[in-house]
């Protein structure tokens, strides 16, 4: 083996990512960098990671439930839905496939295969990382990606089960249920497990480029060069390569022809499976997806490989929502999915700039409303708000965007970029609009920030709004810049505090605190930057009803599969009756109704994540706005960047409330 464990080949000349008209040269004045560089659209936390150096991150989250559904081209009137497909039969994934291997283990990796081994128990799945300690995160109680339900899947599959006895009133009999082997691995180990893979996923990061040719816009796909030189180095003949990464066009292309380099005399067939995650809801996401997307070669061993990975999602996905596209659409999809997102959020942000500005009680939450009533339209992502964050929206907006100036569309990239532009206008504003009511002065006054996540539900802060607001009110020197966030650690927050590019005396202005009280303490302004529940607060005048769980009879179609000596029990199946025997929805399920899983080992005395958590866990206590308004210092304000109190409730205890959108904004 002559490069083993994704050792860097630099022999070799780098395969070139864009063929024929893709790898045309910009000009200097076609450049997506200059007209829109990293100091204005790039934030300085995304940092090009290398799989070669051991840090590898998978792509990063994505557009969630909401996402349009992508159908492909309707077939012929005379023939049936994929008639390739239906010729080819439904692979039988027990006989075909009995080892999987997820290349990065990072927020697409992990969850992903964490599902499939839940769903397909009979085989094996291996998820490998060059980063030690990455890998023992998922080994232990620790996981990396804080999700919903994650644990609970990945205890399931990692630890395997007890086996069990259901008791229930509308069970003649109680159920058995046997115990589970474990199939799903997290090691280090990368060649043997892509030597012993069926079907190998490609889970690695691929940032914006920070340097050179389309920096600030570009992908970065070194880690997927390299992690596909490993994978074309060490498969077996025959396996079937995944692209799982948010990739650019022509990157299947690339991998095909980094394994033809390679392994000239053999023949692997590549495809691309793009991954639709919104994070907070990754594995809702996963267990009742939108749709799955397959892109393959638009050839009769391609869409084999495409049946053989669709037939693992089939597991316990619907066959309708497994769609089989070619490569380059499937690439493509991707990214016009976010950034179609992105722009609905873009759109309905400019609309709130007018409420605000018009006057005569426009409320752009009444427009949002109004519009969202509209079929063609629908509800979703038109929630007015101080714009969007993460990983993932913007940077795929610049890698379209890049893409459309490679052809010479100059026209289509600045459509795309002016989503960007919006979003940076409306926090920029928000910001604007705190120092303009503070009588034009931030010296001498505390800020309260409630939130500094990108989204509720999870303890992501890359590229979050709220640093570059943080940044704006840093610059005003104001005597203190005191953050709560109920789901992100100290450490996190300090991370990108640091990577902000403040000054030593703007850096001292910031404090992270433990509880939304000490964040309110003395404060003259409050700002809600992140749509946690916990900041809609208590109701006034009391506390909030008690959640009302639903019945907990078991479903009746459930009790015949149950009762059932012939008809194999599903974990979905499983999971609904736990559902239901709690009375709550699957996705807030933190427990283990039925007494399945393992009990997890304990963790060393001098464990560092249980040290870090016990010294980060935040008040889970909704915001007490009584109590704010009396620990404030006057005037009370509060601005509402997502619009989540009621500004009607908090006038009423003497605050001062802006909200966005919301015009004219009356004291």
């Amino acid at each position: 083996m002559d490069n083993p464990g994704c050792v860097p080949d630099i022999s070799r000349p780098a395969l070139p990512l864009l063929h024929g008209q893709f790898a045309r040269s910009l000009s200097s004045t076609q450049s997506i960098a200059s007209a829109f560089g990293p100091g204005t659209s790039t934030p300085s936390s995304w940092k090009a990671s290398n799989w070669l150096r051991g840090t590898p991150d998978t792509s990063p989250p994505s557009s969630g439930a909401g996402s349009p559904e992508l159908k492909p081209k309707p077939p012929p009137e005379d023939c049936g839905v994929s008639p390739v497909l239906e010729s080819l039969g439904a692979p039988e994934v027990d006989e075909r496939v009995k080892n999987i291997c997820f290349v990065g283990a990072g927020f697409v990796g992990g969850p992903t295969a964490a599902v499939i081994a839940y769903h397909n128990p009979e085989i094996r799945v291996n998820v490998v990382d060059l980063n030690e300690q990455r890998v023992a995160a998922w080994n232990s109680a620790h996981l990396p990606i804080h999700e919903d339900g994650l644990l609970g899947v990945v205890r399931l599959a990692r630890d395997g089960t007890l086996s069990v006895s259901i008791s229930s009133p509308e069970l003649e009999h109680p159920v058995e249920l046997a115990a589970r082997q474990p199939n799903l691995v997290f090691s280090t180990d990368v060649v043997r497990a892509i030597r012993e893979a069926d079907i190998v996923f490609i889970c690695v990061n691929t940032p914006t480029k920070l340097h050179g040719l389309g920096a600030g816009s570009m992908a970065d796909v070194s880690a997927i060069e390299s992690a596909s030189r490993t994978v074309a180095q060490n498969a077996r003949k025959g396996t079937i390569i995944v692209e799982k990464s948010t990739v650019p066009c022509g990157t299947a292309r690339m991998i095909q022809d980094t394994l033809c380099y390679h392994r000239p005399d053999e023949t692997f067939e590549v495809l691309s499976n793009p991954e639709f995650l919104s994070e907070g809801t990754a594995v809702e996401n996963l267990m009742n997806p939108d749709r799955i997307l397959i892109g393959s070669a638009q050839t009769l061993s391609g869409f084999r490989a495409a049946a053989v990975l669709g037939d693992l999602y089939a597991a316990w996905v619907p066959p309708e929502r497994i769609v089989t596209v070619n490569t380059f659409s499937s690439e493509l999809a991707k990214l016009v999915a976010n950034t179609m997102l992105a722009q609905r959020i873009s759109s309905i942000n400019a609309v709130s700039a007018i409420c605000e500005e018009i006057g005569h009680g426009a409320d752009v939450d009444d427009v949002s409303l109004a519009i969202g009533k509209d079929a063609r339209l629908g509800p979703k992502f038109l929630q007015a708000g101080i714009g969007f964050g993460g990983s993932c929206f913007e940077k795929d907006i610049l890698n379209l965007a890049y893409l459309a100036r490679e052809l010479h569309l100059d026209v289509v990239a600045d459509y795309w970029l002016g989503v960007l532009r919006i979003n940076e206008y409306q926090r920029q504003r928000f910001a604007r609009k705190v120092v303009h009511e503070l009588n034009g002065s931030l010296r001498g006054k505390k800020i309260a920030v409630l939130g500094f996540a990108f989204k509720d539900g999870t303890n992501d802060t890359r590229n979050s709004i709220a640093i570059h607001i943080i940044k704006d009110f840093a610059e005003e020197m104001p005597q203190e810049v005191a953050i709560f966030d109920p789901g992100c650690s100290s450490a996190e927050i300090m991370d990108e505090v640091r990577n902000a590019g403040l000054g030593p005396s703007q850096a001292e202005s910031i404090k992270i605190c433990s509880n939304w009280r000490e964040s309110v303490q003395g404060a003259s302004v409050v700002c809600v930057l992140t749509q946690w529940k916990h900041f809609r607060g208590c109701r006034i005048g009391g506390p909030q009803e008690p959640f009302a769980a639903d019945s907990n009879a078991i479903n009746e179609s459930l009790v015949r599969v149950l009762q059932s000596n012939t008809t194999a029990i599903t974990e979905m199946q499983i999971r609904g009756l736990e559902a239901t025997l709690r009375g709550r929805e699957v996705s807030t399920l933190p427990e283990d109704p039925l007494g399945r899983l393992k009990p997890m080992s304990e963790c060393p005395k001098d464990c560092t994540s249980c040290r870090s958590d016990a010294g980060t866990i935040h008040d889970a206590d909704a915001v007490d706005w009584v109590e704010v308004a009396a620990m404030m210092k006057e005037p009370r304000w509060v601005f509402d960047g997502r619009n989540v109190v009621n500004p009607i409730e908090l006038q009423g205890l003497g605050f001062r409330v802006r909200g966005i959108g919301k015009g004219p904004w009356v004291t």
